[in-house]
This record gives C-alpha cells, sequence and structure tokens, in this order.
C-alpha cells in the first residue's frame, strides 16, 4: 500500500514536492486555502491587462525541466521558455542608463559607456562569480542543507576557503570595481532573494553568472503559466489538489504527524506531512497546541524574514519605448537605502524600483498599443501589529514622482487600470512571515547564510518546503527546495527501513 503525503499549501515549493513524492511512489494530496494553486506566483487581471502578482523574472530553467524530468516529461511540452534580453535596464537618477545582459561584448561596452577602467576587470569578476556556481552545484544546489556541518561534508576545506566565508557581496563587487554605479549594478542582483549584499555572503556573487551566463527568461503567456503547467503533471500523476479549502492544524502522535484537520473538521490522515507554509508561522499556527511549538518557533528567530514590497500593477494607455521588460530605477545612495530597510527597519527615502512590463516580449499581456507595468518597491518586513493603510498612498507618490522623474514621463496620466498589494496583503494571502516576499533573509553573521532546515526537529515525519527553506527564495529556489526535500524523505524512510530490519534481526 503506496504511503500517503499530506502537502499544506500549493506553492511552487509545495507543487514540486508533490511532483516529485508522486513520482517516488508515495500517494500525494495537497491542500492549498486559495482559489488556485501557485501561492505567490499568481495573477490579476482587467480592462484586458494581465499581471504575474508575485516572481516576474525566471532564472535557472534547468531546476523546471530537472523537476519535469523526475516525472517522466518533458518540460517543452508544457512550457514555452524564451531568453529575454537586455536582462536588465537600469536607470540612474543623473540619467545614465547600462544594460546588463548576456551579450558579453555588448556588456563590456555598456561598462565602458560608465568606466573603462572597472570594465578591463569585468571577465576576472565574471570568473569569480562562475566558480562560485560552480561551487553551489556541487552541495547548494544539489542536497538539502541544515548547517555548516552538511556543507563541510560536501566540499574540501581548499574550496571551502575559496567560497570566502567571511567577506560580503558588497566585499566581491568593491574588490572588482571602484565606479559606484557599476558596484550598485552587480549589488543589486542580491534582490532576486531579498536580501543586503552587505550582509550576504560572498559566494552569492554566483547571481551575476545566473543573470549573464545561464539568462534571464520568460514563460510564454505570463510567469503563471508555470504553475499551471504543475497542477497538470500532478493531475496527470493522480495526486488529488483540494482548493478553497483550509488547513486548521497539524494533527500529531508523540513525535510524530498523523494527518492535517481542515477548517470544515474534516480529518486527513497521513503518513508525512509537508508544510509549504513557512516553519514559523506553521509553528506559530497549525502546530500551536503542541507544548514545544512555540519553543521551536523561538529557536528560528536568527532566520529573520526578507524585504516585503508594495506592489502595484499599473495599465498605461499608452507604451514607453525607453522601457525594456525589465527595469530598475536605482536609488541615489545605496547604502542609506540597504541602512534604513535591512538595519534600521523604516521605508527608504529613496528606494529603488522595479518596473516589469512583460507585455514587451507578450503582446497577448496588454491591449494593443498599451502596457501592463508591474512596480515592485522593496520594504521592510511588517513589525507586530503594522497596517499598511495608514502610509500607502504616502509611498505610492513617492514612487511614482520618481518613475516619472527618471523615465517614465505623465505616468499618472495614463493610468486606467491599477491594483495594489501591500505587505499586510502578503501575510494574509501567503501566511508569509513578516510579509516576506523571498523567505528567509541571508546573512552570513546571523544564519550563516543557511536558511531553515528542511526537516523538522519537533516532529520527525514532519518537512518544510518554500522560500524560508534552503535553498531560498525566488522561482528556481523555491522549486528546487521541493525537489530536494523529496531527496530529503528518501534518504530518511530508506534510514528508517534499514534500523527497522536491523532491529527485527537483533
Amino acid at each position: 500500500m503506496k504511503k500517503k503525503v499530506i502537502i499544506v499549501g500549493g506553492g511552487l515549493g509545495g507543487l514540486s514536492a508533490a511532483i516529485r513524492l508522486c513520482a517516488d511512489g508515495y500517494e500525494v494530496t495537497v491542500v492549498e486555502k486559495g482559489e488556485r494553486v501557485g501561492g505567490k506566483l499568481n495573477m490579476r487581471g482587467g480592462l484586458g491587462y494581465t499581471f504575474d502578482t508575485g516572481p516576474s523574472i525566471l532564472t535557472m530553467p534547468w531546476v523546471l525541466e530537472k523537476l519535469f524530468k523526475s516525472a517522466g516529461r518533458s518540460l517543452a511540452d508544457y512550457l514555452t521558455i524564451k531568453r529575454v534580453e537586455p536582462g536588465w535596464r537600469t536607470f540612474y537618477e543623473d540619467g545614465t542608463t547600462i544594460d546588463l545582459t548576456s551579450d558579453l561584448p555588448a556588456m563590456l561596452e555598456e561598462l565602458k559607456k560608465v568606466s573603462e577602467e572597472d570594465a578591463n576587470e569585468f571577465f576576472d569578476y565574471l570568473q569569480y562569480c562562475s566558480k562560485m556556481y560552480e561551487y553551489s552545484m556541487k552541495s547548494f544546489y544539489s542536497k538539502s542543507l541544515s548547517g555548516l556541518n552538511d556543507l563541510r561534508s560536501l566540499h574540501s576545506v581548499k574550496e571551502l576557503l575559496q567560497m570566502e566565508p567571511l567577506k560580503s557581496m558588497d566585499g566581491v563587487t568593491r574588490k572588482h570595481f571602484k565606479n559606484k554605479k557599476i558596484r550598485q549594478l552587480f549589488n543589486f542582483l542580491i534582490m532576486y532573494i531579498g536580501s543586503s549584499p552587505y550582509h550576504a555572503p560572498a559566494v552569492l556573487s554566483q547571481l551575476t553568472h545566473v543573470q549573464l551566463g545561464l539568462g534571464v527568461h520568460y514563460v510564454e503567456g505570463g510567469m503563471y503559466k508555470i504553475a499551471l503547467a504543475m497542477n497538470k503533471l500532478l493531475h496527470e500523476l493522480g495526486a488529488e489538489i483540494m482548493l478553497n479549502t483550509k488547513v486548521e492544524r497539524i494533527l500529531t502522535t508523540g513525535k510524530r504527524a498523523s494527518g492535517v484537520e481542515l477548517e470544515n473538521g474534516r480529518i486527513l490522515e497521513a503518513d508525512l506531512v509537508v508544510s509549504n507554509l513557512e516553519a514559523i508561522p506553521a509553528y506559530r499556527t497549525l502546530l500551536n497546541e503542541n507544548p514545544q511549538s512555540q519553543q521551536k518557533a523561538a529557536e528560528l528567530q536568527k532566520y529573520e524574514p526578507t524585504v516585503s514590497g508594495l506592489v502595484m500593477l499599473l495599465g498605461v494607455n499608452r507604451t514607453y519605448d525607453n522601457l525594456a521588460h525589465h527595469n530598475f530605477f536605482f536609488s541615489e545612495n545605496p547604502e542609506e537605502e540597504f541602512q534604513q530597510i535591512f538595519n534600521e527597519g523604516k521605508l527608504a527615502d529613496d528606494p529603488t524600483v522595479y518596473v516589469g512590463i512583460s507585455s514587451k516580449s507578450d503582446f497577448t499581456q496588454a491591449p494593443e498599443g498599451k502596457e501592463n507595468l508591474f512596480v515592485l518597491t522593496h520594504v521592510p518586513p511588517l513589525k507586530e501589529g503594522e497596517n499598511w493603510e495608514f502610509r500607502k498612498e504616502t509611498y505610492r507618490e513617492l514612487i511614482l514622482s520618481k518613475l516619472e522623474r527618471m523615465g517614465i514621463p505623465d505616468l499618472r496620466k495614463h493610468i486606467e487600470f491599477e491594483y495594489t498589494f501591500t505587505p499586510n496583503d502578503l501575510e494574509r494571502l501567503y501566511g508569509a512571515n513578516g510579509g516576506s516576499i523571498y523567505g528567509v533573509a541571508t546573512d552570513r553573521k546571523k544564519n550563516g547564510g543557511f536558511k531553515i532546515p528542511s526537516k523538522s526537529t519537533m516532529l520527525e515525519n514532519l518537512y518544510f518546503v518554500g522560500g524560508s527553506t534552503h535553498p531560498g527564495g525566488g522561482v528556481p529556489m523555491v522549486t528546487l527546495s521541493g525537489q530536494l526535500t523529496a531527496d530529503l524523505i528518501a534518504e530518511h524512510e530508506k534510514d528508517l527501513k534499514v534500523f527497522k530490519e536491523e532491529k527485527e534481526i537483533s
């Protein structure tokens, strides 16, 4: 008889784990409180505009390919993925623009526009970033890590030292580049995972290789197609997906999870439970009746939430030819910006603003002659009891003024559709700790750059997936977390079987 797995939450981490566990022979049920799967990868539309409401940039598509292959399928039969060039277009207050492109000769020319001296350092820097990615392929992307001991088991001492654990990501960019604009450009790649370049370890310089070496991609029809593809595959594999169904609590018997109780009182029994709800909120809500749960949540406080965000979906009745698919309008003082957000926990006076326009690559996303602007501004995670309704309008005006000043003239006049998500919405909709977008912040001093272990230390058959767990936030990392957690489950179940057999023999 197949073992039963309940997966709480149908975000990308939960769906990824579900696919792998189905392929591994488990009977899988995904329980999702929302009206559709995908979690933060979701969609919204109106007046002919379509918006991806969460992740808008796809990197490392090999993670999706690997997932579908594990189930005997080809990703190409489910999704059409195409490369986006330039990957980013960046705007500075003084009118400078730099395109971040994987066309390396063109990238070199972009850097020369700003600094000939720094352009000469570019290929040495790329080589360093590529080496950091190679190291991660040996460990971070191949196994679910719970801490330094796991990392040590996968690398030689020489490799660990070459990963420069005492150096920050900013330390690497400062070593290679003198120009402030170029340092800001490469440092900001860390916001793929919502962390600070001044806190994150040097190994995350690999994000430059991810951006330029592997490239930026887009899913034809919108990023939400990824969730739809996973959903389709799960149905083919025989998984049950329960929508509009809220899990009230995880049931326990001794040191094991025995199933879940739904909001309507129904009990679903399970041999294994996987939570796509972040670990800290899960301990505080789904497991709050267990006497150990609050202690376990407290033990995880070093894993602080990443930034949250104010998201504005703007349908505009014109096109902006000076903009690319992905655009960043940088702050004038990045040190002050990160100091305010990460160290002081307050709104940046001059924030960097991201504007994604998928209609640049996909005409189906907006009416002809119009564009869909996804505007994201990072803000600190929510404090206890914080309500964004009192500051939403003020910060909206600051953001729109910045965009109009730096390259999107008369934006307010051309908005004909608008919808806003605040950090409170992200917390309410997805249970995100503090409204976090990317899970757990990567901080080399506070948590060594590690994430919350995927296997619970309270219940022997409870596991976690998603941005708060290894390897972190963003579409590829969250999807990979589901696969690596499935590997961890297989490893643990094998050890359990061997233990039982040895016990029977003795």
